[in-house]
């Protein structure tokens, strides 16, 4: 039996601007979109078109509180292959939340509040 991994979910208070996050911060773009008949939510799908792996965005229509991502120990983490240059943008965007420069890595952190760990290629 093998499984194969096909997207992860973040839920988020707002679709629009988490898209729009995820456009200009990974340049991950929308690849499918799934919406409720009731209007109820929205699940947009966002990849960086290299695989099949993708990230689901849940929007709720009656969700109005932020999340609670407790201590926020999990993360999604991403190569950059000119990490100068992302690392560039996403100080003028100021999303980075934590660096750790002894292990040449940082964190930039969503409108949710979900960190998204970036690495260099090696």
């Amino acid at each position: 039996m093998k499984f194969k991994h096909v997207h992860t979910n973040l839920n988020v208070l707002n679709l629009e601007k988490s898209l729009e996050f995820y456009k200009k911060a990974l340049g991950l773009e929308l690849v499918r979109e799934m919406k409720a008949d009731d209007g109820s939510f929205i699940l947009a799908f966002i990849s960086d078109g290299t695989d099949s792996n993708q990230i689901e965005l849940t929007w709720m229509r009656d969700r109005k509180d932020p999340y609670d991502l407790g201590d926020n120990e999990i993360h999604l983490a991403f190569v950059a292959d000119d990490y100068d240059a992302a690392y560039a943008l996403h100080k003028e965007m100021g999303c980075i939340c934590y660096e750790n420069t002894s292990m040449g890595l940082y964190f930039i952190e969503d409108p949710d509040g979900y960190w998204l760990e970036v690495l260099p290629a090696k």
